[in-house]
């Protein structure tokens, strides 16, 4: 994937990277076997795309990595714990290679999304999302496109002196301090 998009567009200047949740589960009812497929979703495919693309943003100068991990990270969510572990994992990751890359023009930062209307929220919860909406401070469900303008700053040149930032989206609903 990474090869065909460099030969296309002749570079990558900016990756957002992105997957999908593995299977919920609770620690007793979640097999030692599950946390591999988990891991290798959700952490070693940023690493794999981050040692793939930053060496090149790195010696342009110049790029952008947003990761799109979940809130789960501040607030560990119940029956989630492959995401909660492997989302948790890649936020280590990239705080630690946001440190590294900085002097060379490379930014690296995490979005936190916390309820949003996507296609999984309606399939979960149908097409009113009002009881979930409830849930969150601002009395709204998030719009994707707003998560979206907030991934595209993160890549802009205003957002040159942010980076191992790991950002929450979610109107306000995660209690945490950090």
């Amino acid at each position: 994937m990474i090869a065909h998009a460099e030969q296309a567009l002749g570079g990558i200047d900016i990756l957002i990277a992105n997957a999908g949740g593995p299977p919920p589960g609770d620690f007793a009812s979640t097999d030692l076997a599950e946390y591999e497929p988990a891991l290798r979703l959700n952490l070693l495919s940023n690493v794999a795309m981050c040692k793939a693309v930053v060496p090149a943003m790195q010696a342009r100068g110049w790029g952008r990595v947003v990761a799109v991990t979940s809130i789960s990270v501040r607030e560990p969510i119940a029956q989630l714990i492959l995401s909660n572990t492997a989302r948790a994992g890649v936020t280590g990751f990239l705080k630690t290679v946001a440190r590294e890359v900085a002097g060379d023009g490379v930014t690296i930062n995490s979005l936190q999304p916390g309820l949003h209307a996507t296609d999984r929220l309606h399939s979960v919860y149908g097409e009113d999302l009002s009881v979930l909406a409830d849930t969150v401070p601002t009395g709204t469900v998030g719009d994707p496109a707003d998560f979206g303008a907030v991934a595209a700053f993160l890549c802009s040149d205003a957002a040159k002196f942010i980076t191992g930032a790991a950002i929450p989206v979610d109107g306000g609903a995660a209690r945490g301090l950090q």
